[in-house]
């Protein structure tokens, strides 16, 4: 039998102090789904065929990939009513606290309309309202995810849209787990609708004779649910474009090996292509994580979807410094970022990309998964560099209004005719130019007739 020492790591090591590192870190910093150009006439033929054949198509659809064809599409009330019933009284009380805090923490800091007004005749301002229509999108096959309903139908909730229509694949039988509809039920869905993949997505983009069109669709999903997000963006608004789960853990001395690997594991366990990183300086720590993760596998249920996750997209990083780990976190820019610190919250504030930070050795990521209250929609494959977590923000449109009156135009007016005349636009300076000649008319007119009447 093979000593500890001499066992193979489950966890690819990388050295910060190694010839080679920066093209290995690279590779696995550079984990966006490669095959995101490959499916893309496979998802257009989808997407073509709901959009020409509505409903009928999307039955067809759904029972080739599901093997249920649903009759009908929608969800009765009766069918929503058995569902919530069936579910246990004390998940019922769980899923409604987790929907509570959600609810709570979006509801902290909601954008307003405002305005402003200037000296000489300007009023402008910001006009802040709620899309009509949102399409939530709930995965199902490997797993069910009412949590999911919950961070992406509240926010909209939060925020009054007027109707939320979710879609999610059916079982086998037909219907949606209880659960999910329970989860629905709390978090303010209005209609729910028995599709999955990349047709739903159509769905919702084009309308068909039974499912609404929308104004924006959010919500994660499998390769071809992103593919088809990505290709419907423009005829609807999307979230982001959801990636594979990862998270990146962040290890001082302070920090317990079997708590980091059970981290670890928690986002690995989701599927395959899940990426899971410790960096730490401390090579003891190291070791020990690789010890735990071993034995936890061979108690997990999942346990070899979460061994190839670990194997093939997963990396224990040894730097020299916390430091050096800080500057790796920033250039990987995880979605979930777990600081396992003796001093958490100093480390943070060198943070500048990370979906989520889960301070300290009592947050496991898997609360801010559940019911902590900030959402767990969040960017990954790097995107924590420009996007942000979903919050009922996503669900608000914003128009601005100005209105001058002619002292203002005749302050500004010269200034915008010569930013016309330098861009070659000259339609755009004729266009105050002629609204100047009555301003100019107006007040000779009024000048003639203040003379008049001293005569």
């Amino acid at each position: 039998m093979a000593s500890r020492a001499s066992a193979k790591p489950i966890v690819p090591v990388l050295r910060t102090e190694e010839a080679g590192f920066e093209r290995a870190f690279d590779r696995l910093a550079r984990r966006r789904d490669l095959r995101r150009g490959e499916l893309e006439s496979e998802v257009r033929a989808l997407l073509d065929r709901v959009r020409e054949g509505g409903d009928e198509a999307l039955r067809d659809l759904t029972a080739r990939f599901e093997g249920v064809r649903p009759e009908p599409l929608e969800v009765s009330a009766a069918e929503w009513d058995e569902g919530v019933d069936a579910v246990d009284p004390a998940d019922r009380a769980a899923l409604g606290k987790a929907a509570m805090r959600v609810r709570e923490f979006h509801r902290k800091r909601i954008p307003g309309s405002w305005e402003m007004r200037e000296e000489g005749g300007a009023y402008m301002g910001q006009r802040v309202r709620c899309l009509d229509r949102v399409g939530i999108y709930v995965p199902g096959g490997k797993a069910f995810y009412p949590s999911s309903v919950i961070m992406n139908a509240v926010p909209a909730s939060v925020v009054e849209v007027p109707e939320i229509v979710m879609v999610s694949p059916p079982g086998p039988d037909g219907r949606l787990r209880p659960e999910v509809l329970m989860a629905a039920r709390v978090a303010g869905v209005h209609r729910i609708f028995k599709c999955g993949g990349a047709q739903a997505i159509a769905a919702l983009a084009f309308g068909t004779e039974t499912i609404p069109r929308v104004d924006k669709i959010v919500g994660p999903g499998n390769a071809y649910v992103a593919t088809a997000k990505r290709l419907v963006f423009g005829e609807v608004a999307i979230d982001a474009e959801a990636g594979p789960t990862e998270v990146v853990v962040v290890a001082d001395r302070s920090a317990t090996a079997a708590w980091v690997a059970a981290d670890l594991i928690s986002q690995a366990e989701h599927d395959e292509e899940a990426s899971a990183v410790l960096i730490t300086h401390v090579k003891a720590l190291a070791t020990r994580v690789q010890d735990q993760i071993r034995k936890q596998l061979a108690k997990l249920d999942r346990a070899e979807i979460a061994r190839r996750a670990l194997a093939d997209r997963g990396a224990v990083v040894i730097t020299r410094s916390l430091d050096e780990s800080v500057e790796l976190v920033n250039r990987y820019a995880p979605e979930h970022l777990v600081l396992a610190t003796e001093k958490p919250d100093q480390v943070m504030k060198r943070v500048a990309h990370a979906g989520a930070i889960f301070l300290g050795h009592y947050t496991p990521v898997a609360v801010g998964d559940y019911l902590a209250g900030p959402n767990h929609v969040l960017p990954t494959g790097g995107t924590a560099r420009f996007f942000s977590p979903l919050s009922a923000e996503d669900f608000l449109k914003r128009s601005t209004f100005v209105r001058f009156e002619p002292g203002k135009l005749r302050e500004l007016g010269a200034d915008v005719i010569r930013l016309a005349q330098m861009e070659g636009l000259s339609a755009h300076g004729r266009s105050v130019e002629l609204r100047l000649e009555k301003i100019r008319r107006a007040r000779r007119e009024r000048e003639a007739a203040r003379d008049a009447e001293v005569l």
